[in-house]
Parts: C-alpha cells; sequence; structure tokens
C-alpha cells in the first residue's frame, strides 16, 4: 500500500468535505501523489479569504502526505511589488504552513512564450491589432455571438513575426495583442477568441526589462499548473466559467493535464474583501496600514493579537462549500477566544477609572496579593500584585441608584475585590459637573482572598489596580470597520466607504498592574472582565501600546438584536 493508501486509510470514517473526496477518489483510481499550489497575486497583502485557502490547499497537501507550492501570479508588474511577495511568505509561514518549493510564473515566461509560438503555428492563436475597446465590443453578448477580429486570419507566418517584434519592443502599449483563436460564437464568453499577451513596457520586480509582453492569467494558470505537475489545482468558484479554457490551453499543447476544482470564497459579514478597496483604505489614511487591527488582512490580525491556531481553527469550521455564503464575523471572534482562554495571561487593568479611597487602609502600607496566571492551564502559576490604600476601578463597576439585583458597587453595598479584600461604599465624592470622581469605602481586614470574616455573602467581584503602582498605557479598542451586514450588498448611490464605522476605533489611557510593564510586542493577554489584549508595536520605552483583540462577550450581537 502506497503512503497515500495509508494516509487515506487513517482519516477514515471521518466526514470528508467534497474536496477531500475527490483527493480520495483520485488516489482510489491510482493516483500515487497529490500537489496543490497556492498561487496569490503579489499586488496587495493577503486577507482572511486568503488564509481560508492557505489551510485549504496546504492543508490537502499535509493530510495526505502530499506537497504543497507557493507560486506568484506575477504576470502584471505595473501592480506588482517585492514587499507582498515577502509579506505573502510571512503570513504562510505564520499560519504554520511550509511549502514544498517558492516558484513564480514568471519562472516560466520563456516556456510560455514557447507554447505560445507553438499555438500560432497550429493555427490556434493570432496577433490582433484592434484595441482594448474594440476587442470587447466585438466579443458580443451572452445571447449575440461576437464578430471576428479582421486580423484572425493571418497566416501563421505573419502572426509568428508580429509576435516575435511585440517581444522584441517594437511596438507601443495595447497596439497589439496575441489572442487564442477559438470560437466568437462560443456560448461561454470567456472562449470567444481570449487574450494570451498584452504588450506593457513596465518593469518587472524578477525579470526586470528582459520582457514587455506578458501573458495573461488564463493563459499563464493552467500551464504554470502542469509544469508544475499540480494533481488538483484548486481555485474560488468565479473560475469555474475559467475551467473549460484552462483544459483548452493543456489540450491543445499535450502537456500534464491538470485539472481545476473550484470551491465557494469566503464571504465574511461586516467585512471587505476586495483587494483593491482595501488598497484604496490605505492610500487615503483611512486606516493606519495593511496591518491595521481594523482590516481583515492576515498581517493585522496578527497585529491584533489573533493566533495563527485560532485561525486554522475558524478555517476548520467554515469548512470547504461548493456555494457562496456569508459567514458571521462572530465565528472568526468565537475561534480566537477559544484559543486566548486556554494560552492568554491573565492581568488586571482599568479603563475607565474611578478612584477608591480605602478610609481606613493605612496611607503608607502596600502589601501583594496572589493572583492567578491562568485558571485553564494548572502550569501558569501566579503571580504577585500590589495592593494600597487607593485603588483603581472601573467606572461601570459602580452605579448610584442600582436596579435590582446589582451586585457591584454601589452607596452602601459591597462587593469583592479580586484577589484582594470585600469593600464597603461609605461616600460618593463628585465634581461641579455632578460626576462621580471619588469613592471613599472601608475595608474588611480578615477577608483577604475575597472572603468575609462572618460568613456573609457578598455575590459582586469586580477587578482593580494599585493607584500608586499603576502603569499608564495607550489602549486602543478596535471595532468591526464596517456597520453594514453584507459588504456586498452596497445600496445605490453609496459607495463602501458610506459604511465605514465612525467607532470602529477609540483610544484611552488605561491603567494596569505593573507586571505589563514588562510584556514584549505581541505578548497577548487577558484583561480581567474586560477582554483580550496585546502588545502593539507601537510600544516604546515611555510606554506601552494595547491593542484589543476581542472582547471576552459578543457584545455586537447583542447589540445589533436591540
Amino acid at each position: 500500500m502506497s503512503d497515500l493508501h495509508e494516509e487515506s486509510a487513517s482519516v477514515e470514517g471521518k466526514s470528508l468535505n467534497f474536496l477531500e473526496e475527490i483527493v480520495e477518489e483520485s488516489i482510489a483510481g491510482g493516483e500515487k501523489r497529490v500537489q496543490t499550489r497556492f498561487p496569490p497575486e503579489p499586488n496587495g497583502y493577503l486577507h482572511i479569504g486568503h488564509a481560508k485557502s492557505i489551510c485549504l490547499n496546504f492543508g490537502l497537501a499535509r493530510k495526505y502526505g502530499g506537497k504543497c507550492n507557493l507560486r506568484f501570479d506575477d504576470t502584471n508588474p505595473v501592480k506588482e511589488d517585492v514587499e507582498y511577495v515577502d509579506s505573502i511568505q510571512q503570513d504562510v509561514r505564520w499560519l504554520g504552513f511550509e511549502w514544498a518549493g517558492v516558484h513564480y510564473a514568471s519562472d516560466y515566461f520563456d516556456q510560455l512564450y514557447a507554447w505560445a509560438v507553438e499555438l500560432i503555428r497550429k493555427g490556434l492563436a493570432y496577433v490582433d491589432d484592434q484595441s482594448q475597446e474594440e476587442i470587447r465590443q466585438s466579443r458580443g453578448t451572452v445571447t449575440v455571438p461576437g464578430k471576428e477580429s479582421p486580423w484572425r486570419n493571418r497566416s501563421a507566418e505573419e502572426n509568428l513575426d508580429l509576435f516575435e517584434r511585440m517581444k522584441n519592443g517594437e511596438f507601443g502599449d495595447g497596439e497589439k495583442v496575441l489572442r487564442a483563436k477559438i470560437d466568437m460564437a462560443h456560448p461561454n464568453m470567456l472562449l470567444r477568441d481570449p487574450i494570451m499577451y498584452r504588450i506593457l513596457h513596465a518593469e518587472h520586480h524578477r525579470t526586470g526589462n528582459k520582457w514587455c509582453i506578458y501573458p495573461m492569467y488564463d493563459y499563464a494558470h493552467g500551464q504554470s499548473d502542469s509544469i508544475e505537475k499540480v494533481t488538483h489545482s484548486i481555485c474560488t468558484l468565479e473560475f469555474d466559467v475559467h475551467r473549460p479554457l484552462y483544459d483548452w490551453f493543456i489540450e491543445k499543447l499535450d502537456i500534464y493535464p491538470s485539472h481545476q476544482y473550484e470551491f465557494a470564497r469566503l464571504n465574511l459579514t461586516y467585512t471587505m474583501m476586495s483587494k483593491r478597496k482595501l488598497l484604496q483604505l490605505v492610500r487615503q489614511g483611512t486606516v493606519m496600514g495593511w496591518d491595521d487591527p481594523r482590516m481583515p488582512t492576515i498581517c493585522a490580525l496578527r497585529r491584533r493579537g489573533y493566533t495563527p491556531e485560532s485561525v486554522r481553527m475558524f478555517a476548520d469550521k467554515v469548512g470547504v462549500a461548493k456555494r457562496d455564503n456569508v459567514i458571521d464575523l462572530g465565528l472568526l471572534e468565537f475561534c480566537v477566544r477559544e484559543d486566548l482562554n486556554k494560552r492568554a495571561r491573565r492581568r488586571m487593568a482599568v479603563l475607565d477609572p474611578i478612584r477608591v479611597v480605602i478610609t481606613n487602609y493605612p496611607e503608607e502600607k502596600t502589601e501583594t496579593v496572589d493572583c492567578i496566571n491562568n485558571p485553564e492551564d494548572e502550569t501558569a502559576g501566579k503571580r504577585e500584585v500590589p495592593f494600597g490604600r487607593e485603588i483603581y476601578i472601573e467606572r461601570d463597576d459602580f452605579m448610584e441608584n442600582p436596579p435590582k439585583k446589582y451586585y457591584r458597587l454601589s452607596p452602601g453595598g459591597e462587593v469583592r475585590l479580586r484577589y484582594a479584600y470585600l469593600i464597603r461604599c461609605d461616600e460618593v465624592i463628585k465634581d461641579a459637573d455632578g460626576k462621580v470622581v471619588e469613592l471613599r469605602c472601608t475595608y474588611d481586614p480578615m477577608s483577604k482572598g475575597g472572603r468575609s470574616s462572618d460568613g456573609r455573602k457578598v455575590k459582586g467581584v469586580i477587578h482593580w489596580v494599585s493607584a500608586r503602582h499603576a502603569v499608564p498605557a495607550e489602549v486602543r479598542l478596535f471595532d468591526r470597520l464596517f456597520v453594514k451586514e453584507d459588504m456586498n450588498d452596497i445600496e445605490e448611490g453609496k459607495t463602501f466607504e458610506d459604511y465605514l464605522n465612525p467607532d470602529s476605533l477609540k483610544t484611552v489611557t488605561g491603567y494596569l498592574e505593573p507586571s505589563l510593564n514588562e510584556a514584549a510586542e505581541g505578548d497577548t493577554f487577558q484583561f480581567e472582565r474586560l477582554g483580550y489584549f496585546c502588545v502593539d508595536r507601537d510600544s516604546t520605552a515611555a510606554g506601552k501600546v494595547f491593542n484589543r483583540t476581542v472582547t471576552l462577550k459578543d457584545s455586537w450581537a447583542k447589540m445589533a438584536a436591540k
């Protein structure tokens, strides 16, 4: 039994998605290997939709003992940059995958040119002098056949001469194109003599100025798969109409028969997936860059504090569908909560403080209390946190006129300070505008650890930080970038920018327990009762900056329901 059959047998009994079923059918039919590829264009940063594709392509290869290539579709030098190449490699590795090889469509430019010459010699390709607009108009419609180009029946010799002269730079941009000679009445519009090469006098990030003609995606894609002997070429659903053309080129050239399979692309609520529109937000300064934590890019998720494990969990839960659907962003947030709950260290921080003075606590006294680092991980141990006469608590944890079953602090009420003492509110101090600025409280000296000295029950538990020892820090409270659930459904007369969330970022000064002063960039914590936060790269020696990864509960869903 081959390694592939052994691997297949090991997953028997588990529910398979339709792509896994296809792979297993090919293995059962005698296929000796599985070869996939992830083929991004280096013209922008990858987003969460690409993360799903990465997990799928690399995951299939890993599951069946195969290989997955990383291949850059670098056929348009006008939009491509080495910056994007580097970022894509970083994203793939961050997600936990390693490629069998790094390849570029530009690696195959010589072979693609030679194959184009072969198609010309076979009478299956010709040089067209029409403009892009003339070609577009002559294609016809779904119900009306297209019109043949007046240059369609040039001789092979003339086409070979013109194509070589195109390569040699004798013509300007857009002056001529090379088209496949298929059928101008074909019901699939993409097979109405599609363009194979266009002239672009632009320097390529890898080939420099060697070429001034560049292959179109539909011509380069299938042949690149064939060169790499890809067994399962997996694309998103919008490419299903491209498959006949993919197959046509492979058939006419009589080369290795890679085959394309399509799955539904990822659509996420409250999220814009268009790289072009995301680039617009970056260029006009609406966001802080491609890695702004409000963006759906992988680098933004990383900066926001998402873990690769949480993104892979999300991709697994979304699954592989044959039809387009929209996934609730709440599922992605659920996955990162699930993962961080197990791994994130707990810390205390106050983001909207009220000062509390414990009047019966000695003024100069400071003590420490033992705090658990992570109740989900016994090996995480404990830490010591300073406690003193003056502390900060969250403004939301005090209410002057509370409703029934309010278990936080109120005048005459009592709460437990997390890991510390029971305190009772005796007096409320307000400023001239009536805003509460200070609470005067007393504590039960016998209640350290939160247990009352006389057995009385106190239900409320709140967090706190010592005012004397608190570390001030900039805390960025990120929320969803858009307020519209389906960003593919833009109302007439509006643009996607009309749905930007004005409250997608709020910046506050937080007061943190002193241990957080030692945190390094990328470290992730649960601020108890507030959410998950991580140290941002904007942190300096003068002060830390924390990003909110996600709240502890899906508060957005509750607001939407209201």
